[in-house]
């Protein structure tokens, strides 16, 4: 049972963040709610999820490094905006009830997808804007607290990262979902998991599973995402979202 549990775990863990990786966030959809399926108690299962989903950010990054879409003053503007707000989620998940809040975020989750698809050119073009100082304070605070719901929430904040991205500073959807999975799957979600670990537990005997799915599935869904480009990644990003949506409202 052991050995069929561990199977499991690699194969889900593939596919959510293989998806994940080609729609810009996600991989809660599936891989949560398999560990809170298999036992986990809420706190345990996000802690193990956000730890697992760093090695996301690492198969991207290996991935995405190799285009040289990354400006490092992005870059660094994005983790000093958005760690503060994560680490300030995560301490307080463990104490609050969540299921209003999630409903909440799963009807905005969905609003974001029903958005892309009403914009038809969103995010199809690399237009940089609101690169001033007005334009970055405004943007610092919305990665700020998209960064509290990071911590403190199950999935979907990472899809928030990159429409935020898309709209706001003017980047095309490949560009940004380079951002979002390399720092929100790395940074972001390694300060959560390290913060609710401190906080709560780990599973960490079902750690090398949800890890080498995470790597594999994230340098996948990267390499899928760098070939087919805005237009597809667009499409899937809002299906994803969609999906996501419904998964929070429904529970």
């Amino acid at each position: 049972m052991l050995l069929l549990e561990q199977v499991i775990l690699f194969v889900l863990s593939l596919i959510a963040n293989a998806f994940s990786a080609f729609a810009g966030g996600g991989a809660g959809l599936l891989q949560l709610p398999l560990l809170i399926f298999l036992g986990l108690p809420f706190g345990v299962a996000l802690a193990t999820h956000k730890l697992a989903s760093v090695a996301l950010g690492v198969g991207a990054t290996l991935r995405h490094l190799r285009q040289n879409t990354l400006e490092r003053r992005m870059a660094l503007f994005i983790l000093v905006c958005g760690l503060p707000g994560v680490v300030l989620g995560a301490s307080f998940i463990l104490q609050v009830p969540d299921r209003l809040a999630q409903v909440a975020l799963g009807v905005l989750t969905m609003g974001l997808g029903i958005y892309s698809w009403l914009q038809a050119q969103l995010g199809q073009e690399h237009i940089p804007r609101n690169r001033h100082r007005h334009g970055m304070l405004i943007g610092g605070l919305v990665l700020f607290a998209i960064g509290v719901l990071n911590g403190s929430l199950t999935s979907g904040t990472g899809l928030f990262v990159t429409l935020w991205l898309v709209r706001w500073f003017g980047l095309d959807y490949q560009r940004a979902i380079a951002y979002t999975l390399v720092l929100v799957g790395m940074f972001w979600n390694g300060s959560g998991a390290i913060t609710l670990g401190m906080l709560g537990e780990i599973r960490w005997d079902w750690m090398p599973a949800l890890l080498l799915g995470s790597l594999l599935g994230g340098y996948f869904g990267a390499h899928l995402a760098i070939r087919k480009g805005n237009k597809a990644i667009k499409r899937v990003f809002e299906i994803v979202t969609v999906l996501v949506g419904l998964k929070l409202i429904i529970g």
